[in-house]
């Protein structure tokens, strides 16, 4: 009795924090899939749903929170999903809605989130609403953005202006049955919805309800900068975007600078507008938090906005690309120091950092910066404060794979020319899942894929890493059993430059162990003095990671002062003292 009243005394007096545990996607680990591209369990070539649910408690082995499910609605698949013709059904490519329900129940057990990718820019011009906004209908004619362009002197017609679509050429198409041109921000099968029409943002609103009534823990928001253009003048025309100087190429994405077509002041508003029906449904419904992750390659002060503002809600995680956008192989450890306090300090307060180093979108983690970096970046990715998202075969340290030109589908390539299409290609990080050093990777018994299955697939994959003790899958599942330490899990961080080379990551919290990463981000031997780091170090620290660069093992002790690093090395250390 004594006891407890002593404990209300100290709560009272404010000298014991009580706080309700964190929201649970505050410090996870997010985990995409790419499901055509994952498992096949009916012998197509071609990922399902199906293998995902097959493969589930390889995510729970891995240490996976949640995973973020790339498109497989119904689609004519002229984007891989990303043109979606009905937003409430499964492509038969990928299973059915059972299927689905499986896969959502299956993962409710294993206690794994599922995250939904959700494209509300634009569907696919074979879905239903866009046939009848075509025709004129009504309720429909304004989902799309119509324009019934411009007759020149020479009387040839013309579209209404010079924006560009991101897969080449002018993003408007003409419509030979409406007599007008459609706005198309990525493919010409990709018209863009209309978000000033007040019908459509209620029938996106619905898409959120309905997949939320199905189970789903949140919704990835593809794209969401394109969502709204600048609106048109009194006479529904809008203006021409100004010429960029480094391309003449009228059909290069570049050759505009983008001031109407992304990154207008309402998007962030629709974003806030999807929180609410995410809380409402949660107040209705209860359950853990629904939570949105929206993708937007702006500039980092407009990503910001999507946080949410003093009397809006936004988005939980707006994707944090500085990493993937901004860091190149010879990037050095104070553009690294940089890019990763910038965000830091730029959040608003009280929100979450989240990290991402790879997706479906770039080059393979390895094949941008080297395999010998693996380990490297997803010991940065998994000891930094916040959540990470890590692309499927990351962990295993998957490269781009080889396709050729025959073999490329990806219409930000095919759109272009043979001459340098691996530029454009994103098929190279799309090729099948390495899971044995079986046939086809252990990926389908069919005979050929959707995609060529990457040439090294005998010594990367997931059946032979388990069984290497330093392979990048263990070094992944060993990361994943830290961060659940209070210091990584709830602490502080101090991200510093040591020099050029080195790059050291700190992570306390009173009352617990210090811990400290370390990168050697170049191919040379260093040593690193911490005390000259960071300031109240223990005298003393033990390795608490290592990996197949490094000359200790864990539970080596070694002193703070005098840490040497093989080339390309990352290391964890703990203190052996708490602080």
């Amino acid at each position: 009795m004594t006891s407890w009243l002593s404990l209300f005394l100290l709560i009272g007096l404010g000298l014991l924090a009580v706080d309700a545990a964190s929201p649970w996607w505050k410090t996870a680990s997010f985990y995409q899939i790419y499901p055509r591209s994952f498992k096949d369990t009916d012998g197509d070539g071609i990922g399902d749903l199906n293998g995902v649910t097959e493969k589930l408690e390889y995510l729970k082995e891995i240490g996976v929170t949640a995973t973020w499910l790339s498109p497989f609605l119904k689609s004519p698949m002229a984007d891989f999903g990303y043109d979606i013709s009905d937003f409430k059904d499964v492509d038969p490519l990928f299973g059915d809605m059972e299927d689905f329900e499986n896969m959502v129940a299956r993962a409710k057990e294993l206690n794994v989130k599922i995250i939904l990718d959700f494209v509300p820019n634009h569907s696919s011009d074979e879905c239903d609403w866009f046939i009848r906004s075509a025709a004129g209908e009504e309720k429909y004619k304004d989902y799309y953005i119509w324009h019934p362009g411009f007759v020149d002197a020479n009387g040839q017609r013309r579209p209404p202006t010079n924006w560009v679509s991101v897969f080449r050429g002018s993003a408007w198409e003409w419509h030979e049955g409406r007599q007008e041109y459609y706005l198309h921000q990525f493919h010409k099968k990709q018209p863009d919805f209309n978000f000033r029409n007040p019908v459509v943002r209620e029938e996106m609103n619905n898409v959120l309800r309905f997949w939320l009534e199905k189970g789903v823990d949140g919704f990835r928001v593809d794209a969401i900068y394109h969502a709204f253009e600048i609106e048109a003048d009194a006479n529904g025309n809008y203006p021409d975007e100004p010429r960029n100087d480094w391309t003449n190429d009228p059909d290069e994405y570049g050759y505009t600078h983008k001031i109407y077509t992304v990154d207008q002041p309402e998007t962030p508003h629709l974003v806030f507008e999807w929180r609410e029906i995410l809380e409402q449904f949660q107040a209705d419904n209860g359950g853990d938090e629904r939570i949105l992750m929206v993708e937007t390659w702006s500039p980092i002060e407009i990503v910001m906005d999507y946080y949410g503002n003093s009397t809006a809600d936004g988005a939980q995680i707006p994707f944090n690309f500085q990493l993937i956008s901004n860091l190149h192989y010879d990037s050095d450890a104070y553009h690294y120091e940089y890019l990763i306090n910038n965000w830091l300090n730029l959040m608003p307060e009280g929100k979450s950092a989240n990290w991402v180093i790879g997706n479906h979108d770039k080059n393979r983690v390895g094949s941008r910066f080297g395999a010998d970096r693996v380990d490297l970046f997803n010991i940065l990715l998994l000891t930094l404060p916040g959540c990470s998202i890590t692309y499927n075969g990351e962990e295993i340290g998957m490269l781009d794979g080889y396709v050729s030109w025959e073999d490329t589908v990806d219409p930000q390539a095919c759109n272009g020319y043979e001459s340098n299409y691996m530029e454009n290609s994103r098929d190279p990080a799309r090729t099948p899942m390495h899971w044995s050093d079986e046939k086809m990777a252990g990926f389908t018994t069919a005979s050929s894929t959707w995609l060529p299955v990457g040439q090294d697939y005998a010594q990367r994959n997931v059946k032979t890493e388990r069984g290497v003790s330093l392979s990048h899958l263990n070094i992944f599942k060993r990361l994943q059993q830290l961060r659940k330490e209070p210091s990584i899990e709830e602490g502080s961080a101090e991200i510093k430059a040591v020099s050029n080379y080195v790059l050291a990551v700190k992570r306390y919290l009173s009352g617990d162990y210090v811990y400290i990463s370390l990168f050697n981000i170049f191919d040379t031997i260093e040593n690193v003095d911490l005390t000259k780091v960071f300031g109240g170090l223990p005298a003393n620290f033990q390795y608490a990671l290592v990996t197949e660069k490094s000359i200790k093992r864990v539970g080596d002790k070694i002193s703070a002062s005098s840490v040497t690093l093989m080339p390309h090395e990352a290391i964890v250390l703990r203190s052996t003292t708490m602080a």
